[in-house]
């Protein structure tokens, strides 16, 4: 597999599969002509010239908010935003968002044992202020 610009491009966006990711990283260690080109693309992004595609992708313009997919994940959401979502999660397969609802899931799971928790700290730090009528 050769790696092209917008592999390289993608892979600074960190938009590709981690599969993909660890190829072209394997691939930049030996190979000083894609690492120049890299080094270009990158002083190109640090000077200020972007293209549209790209500030659309730095800028993760078609990424749902975090409270988007808090919603959708409660299934409090509208069915075409919801469709929406699972087509970036699924067939766009975005990283971040990706990311974003497995941390959404685990603080979701989580809850309830730290809901207790905190129920029972609090007793625990008021008992005495309760009055024995």
């Amino acid at each position: 597999m050769t790696v092209s610009q917008v592999d390289l491009e993608n892979y600074l966006d960190e938009a590709l599969p981690a599969e993909e990711m660890s190829f072209i990283e394997g691939v930049l260690r030996g190979n000083a002509r894609l690492l120049a080109e890299l080094s270009i693309i990158i002083a190109r992004r640090d000077s200020g010239v972007h293209s549209l595609g790209e500030i659309w992708r730095r800028h993760r313009l078609t990424c749902p908010s975090r409270d988007q997919l808090g919603s959708f994940l409660m299934g409090a959401i509208e069915p075409a935003q919801a469709d929406y979502i699972r087509f970036h999660l699924e067939t766009v397969g975005c990283r971040v968002c990706q990311a974003n609802r497995e941390d959404l899931e685990r603080r979701s799971a989580d809850q309830p044992q730290a809901a207790e928790s905190r129920r029972r700290k609090y007793f625990q730090s008021s008992a005495g202020f309760l009055s024995r009528k």
